[in-house]
C-alpha cells in the first residue's frame, strides 16, 4: 500500500469516526458548561452534575431504569441461556424451526411492533402497567441477543467433558453447574451485559409498556428535551454514556476471554 492510499484510508476513517462520535463529544463537553445556555460556552463547571442530585424526578427515573435493566437482564440471561442450550444440544425435535424463529424474532422485529403487541397483551389480560410490565417487555426483546452470544460459545463446546462427568455419576444439574456453566460463563456474562445495556437506553418499548410511577430515564429525558435541551440533560446523558461504555467494554473483555478460551 503506497502513501497516497494510506492517506485516503486515514482520511476516510477520520471522517467516519468524526461523523459518528463528534455529536457525542459535543454533548459531553457542553455538560461541563457553566452557562445555562446550551450553545454558549460560559466556562468549565460541574454545577449541572451537582444539580442532578437535587432533581428528584431524574434520580427516581435513573433508579427505576437501573432496576428494570438489572432484573430484565437476569431474566433474559436465564431464559436465553437455556434457549441456546436447547438449540445447540437438541438438533432434532418437533417444532425446532418454530422455536428458533420465536427466539430470534425479537432481533429483527421493529421495536414499535414489539411494544404495541405487548401493550395489547397486557391490556387484554387486565394487567396494570408498571415496573413488571416494562421488565418483562425488556426481557422479551433482549433474550434473543443473549441466546446468540451463548449459542456461539456452545457450538464449539467439547461435549465429551459433560459425558465424562455424567459417566462419573454426576446428575444433569451437577453437570450443568459444575462443568457447562463455568466454561460458558464469559459468554453468559457478555450476554447479560449486552441485555443490560439494551434495556438501559430503550425508549420505544418502555413507552408502550410503562405506567404511572414507572418512568424510565430515557422517557424522562425525552419528555424534557421536547421543552428544550438544558445543560442538566447533557449531564445526565453523559452519565448514561459512561454507564453504557463501561458495560460495553466489560462485555467486550468477556467476549475476548471467551475467544481465548476457545483457542485453548
Amino acid at each position: 500500500m503506497n502513501r497516497r492510499s494510506r492517506l485516503i484510508d486515514a482520511t476516510a476513517l477520520t471522517l467516519g469516526f468524526g461523523f459518528l462520535y463528534l455529536p457525542i463529544v459535543i454533548l459531553i463537553v457542553f455538560s461541563f458548561n457553566a452557562s445555562q445556555l446550551v450553545t454558549v460556552w460560559g466556562g468549565f463547571s460541574t454545577r449541572w452534575y451537582s444539580a442532578i442530585l437535587d432533581n428528584r424526578q431524574l434520580l427516581d427515573s435513573a433508579w427505576m431504569t437501573a432496576k428494570v435493566a438489572f432484573v430484565s437482564a437476569v431474566i433474559a440471561t436465564v431464559i436465553g441461556t437455556f434457549a441456546a442450550l436447547a438449540l445447540t444440544r437438541y438438533l432434532r425435535f418437533r417444532g425446532r424451526f418454530l422455536f428458533t424463529g420465536m427466539v430470534y424474532a425479537p432481533l429483527v422485529m421493529p421495536e414499535v411492533i414489539t411494544g404495541l403487541s405487548l401493550l395489547l397483551l397486557f391490556v387484554s389480560l387486565g394487567i396494570d402497567r408498571g415496573f413488571w410490565t416494562v421488565t418483562v417487555a425488556h426481557a422479551t426483546f433482549t433474550l434473543g441477543f443473549v441466546a446468540v452470544v451463548v449459542q456461539s460459545r456452545l457450538v464449539s463446546f467439547d461435549a465429551s467433558l459433560e459425558e465424562a462427568a455424567a459417566d462419573l455419576g454426576a446428575s444433569p444439574a451437577q453437570v450443568f453447574f459444575r462443568v457447562t456453566l463455568p466454561i460458558i460463563a464469559p459468554a453468559v456474562i457478555a450476554g447479560f451485559l449486552l441485555a443490560f445495556t439494551l434495556s438501559l437506553d430503550d425508549l420505544v418499548i418502555a413507552s408502550f409498556t410503562t405506567g404511572p410511577g414507572a418512568t424510565t430515564l430515557p422517557m424522562r429525558i425525552y419528555s424534557q428535551v421536547r421543552l428544550g435541551v438544558t445543560p442538566e440533560i447533557n449531564a445526565i446523558c453523559t452519565l448514561m454514556i459512561a454507564a453504557v461504555t463501561i458495560a460495553v467494554i466489560a462485555a467486550s473483555l468477556a467476549t475476548k476471554r471467551d475467544a481465548l478460551a476457545k483457542r485453548q
